[in-house]
């Protein structure tokens, strides 16, 4: 039998896929930031941004980015770009949590900028899955933080991660997981079997 305690946590990150998003800076040089509030619904997708982010900013001026999604190899070039910030000057809140800002966070990252399809933001290229995305809306969050509504325009993934031409292969894909702002990845096994998984993946597209 659990034993339950009523308890109040500063944060409740309980596990999300780390994201790079990509974006352009008014000076037309991109711009690269690390989140992991962001879920999936069909080909829509929902980031939480702080709304003094220099990615909160490019992506309401320019309405696109560049979703990319780091495999759990990829932790210490992610980590590198944790503390920093585009923003110039660098906000008071983000200064008192040691931020400090980088004009090019490719290099500060050791990532490689690499054209998109779709899109005027860059891709990175060592990162498993790039989702091209154009904003939809923005939803006020709580005063200092928004939720952006993405759609999908288009999927770059790794040869390695695909099962076939229009599949993603869960045993091959390995995401880096933010957890309380901690990294992760996931076993290499499933937990159990997926009554889900009998589900054609279309029906998911069709709704």
């Amino acid at each position: 039998m659990r034993m339950h305690q009523v308890t109040n946590p500063p944060i409740l990150y309980f596990g999300t896929p780390v994201v790079l998003i990509s974006t352009l800076n008014p000076d037309g040089t991109p711009n690269l930031a690390p989140m992991s509030s962001a879920w999936w619904l069909g080909q829509r997708a929902m980031l939480g941004l702080a709304n003094s982010s220099q990615t909160t900013a490019n992506l309401l001026r320019e309405r696109e980015c560049v979703l990319n999604l780091p495999g759990v190899e990829m932790v210490g070039q992610v980590d590198r770009i944790a503390k920093t910030t585009g923003s110039n000057p660098v906000p008071e809140r983000k200064l008192e949590r040691g931020y400090r800002r980088v004009a090019d966070k490719f290099a500060c990252a050791g990532l490689t900028a690499i054209p998109s399809d779709t899109v005027a933001a860059p891709r990175v290229a060592e990162c498993p899955v790039q989702l091209e995305a154009t904003l939809v809306r923005r939803h006020e969050f709580g005063g200092f933080a928004s939720a952006l509504e993405v759609q999908i325009e288009r999927v770059h993934a790794d040869e390695q991660i695909l099962a076939a031409p229009d599949r993603i292969d869960p045993d091959a894909w390995r995401p880096l997981i933010m957890s309380f702002q901690r990294f992760y990845g996931l076993t290499a096994e499933e937990a159990g079997p997926s009554r889900l998984a009998e589900i054609p993946e279309e029906l998911y597209r069709q709704r």
